[in-house]
């Protein structure tokens, strides 16, 4: 699936209309769709609790606060990228407090080029993260299926009396006879003894 067929859910807390107009025009529409945009950081601590984002885009300073220490605990969400819009004299300083919590950050004022520019990082990232929670996934269904097949044996040693080799011979037989996977002999044997 290419970027421009994947879908990425957008929240921007921007006080400035100029500025969000601008970015609207500059964020492929079906690329980045749904876009939620709000002016205060309070509104958007409400949207980030209510639902996951794929991008979240602060342009410091909001109506109610910085923002920097939501765009860090935005950062913290489950897969979401961050980019800080922050003034020029400021930066050097924001930089370094964000920078080690996986904020992008750029200085203000921002050039449209340079803007398109850090949207494309945010996409590279976000398909690493994507990654990233993917095996994440597959590692912890593993251990899952490990800690399933571990019960079913302890099960099958004490009901009956088997030795720990021996039950895990018994499952790996069952699941090559029944053409199934281990998990589901385990799950099977789990139902049956307990």
């Amino acid at each position: 699936m290419s970027l421009e067929q994947r879908g990425y859910s957008v929240l921007v807390a921007s006080a400035m209309d100029n500025f969000n107009s601008a970015l609207s025009d500059l964020l492929p529409g079906a690329a980045c769709s749904p876009v939620h945009m709000v002016a205060s950081v309070s509104a958007a601590k409400r949207m980030l609790a209510e639902r996951s984002f794929d991008y979240v885009i602060v342009n410091s300073p909001l109506s109610d606060d910085p923002g920097v220490r939501f765009a860090i605990d935005a950062c913290a969400a489950r897969g979401t990228t961050v980019l800080l819009l922050v003034k020029s004299d400021a930066y050097a300083g924001i930089y370094d407090k964000v920078v080690v919590h996986g904020v992008f950050v750029l200085p203000r004022p921002i050039s449209r080029q340079s803007l398109l520019l850090a949207l494309s990082w945010m996409a590279s990232a976000r398909e690493r993260l994507r990654k990233i929670e993917k095996k994440s996934l597959s590692i912890e269904e593993k251990m899952e299926e490990i800690r399933l097949v571990n019960r079913a044996k302890w099960l099958l040693i004490s009901e009956l009396k088997m030795e720990e080799p021996q039950a895990h011979r018994y499952i790996e037989k069952q699941a090559m006879d029944l053409c199934t996977s281990k998990r589901q002999v385990a799950e099977e044997i789990i139902r049956t003894y307990t």
